[in-house]
């Protein structure tokens, strides 16, 4: 179960009429869920990374800049990129929403979130970008803030990095030995 104002987005997208695996863009109204308009976004892959479109005006506030334009990447720590990357890919290839628990720290206070990516499909059919919601869970909406880090991921299966490494078993002369 998630945030109130996080399912209330997920239900408004799946309200939306699909002529795909996902609602179109084109057919997002901002007025729709104007209460949590100043903490919602839109992404579009752009080189095959998600890229800010559109930013609230609470989450100018609470990066401390603008983000239109900005690699939604960016506003990750560093080590949690990739997965950021891999999960939001996963959710646009299966045209289900993600929601991601992330925490990040305002001076010396947690603040713990709920990032949605709810997939859109674009004017040319492609499934490239997304509506996106920052949904406060604990803490004091304030920033800016550090970098987010990943908690928890909700939605899609994490795809697996060529990075991880697997047990493997070996046997010599019949006896395993790792």
């Amino acid at each position: 179960m998630f945030h109130p104002g996080t399912e209330l987005l997920i239900d408004y997208w799946r309200g939306l009429p699909r002529r795909g695996p996902a609602p179109a863009r084109a057919d997002v109204d901002p007025g729709c869920f104007a209460a949590l308009a100043p903490r919602a976004f839109t992404a579009a892959l752009e080189a095959g990374e998600p890229t800010f479109r559109l930013a609230g005006e609470q989450l100018i506030e609470l990066h401390g800049r603008a983000l239109a334009g900005e690699p939604v990447s960016q506003t990750w720590r560093l080590i949690h990129r990739r997965r950021l990357a891999g999960l939001v890919c996963a959710a646009l290839a299966s045209g289900e929403p993600l929601v991601l628990a992330a925490e990040a720290w305002t001076g010396a206070h947690r603040v713990r979130l709920e990032v949605l990516f709810a997939p859109l499909t674009s004017r040319a059919g492609a499934v490239d970008r997304c509506l996106g919601l920052y949904q406060l869970t604990a803490g004091v909406w304030a920033g800016p803030i550090g970098e987010l880090a990943i908690t928890g991921a909700f939605g899609v299966a994490d795809p697996p990095t060529p990075t991880s490494s697997h047990l493997r078993l070996a046997a010599v002369d019949g006896l395993r030995i790792a």
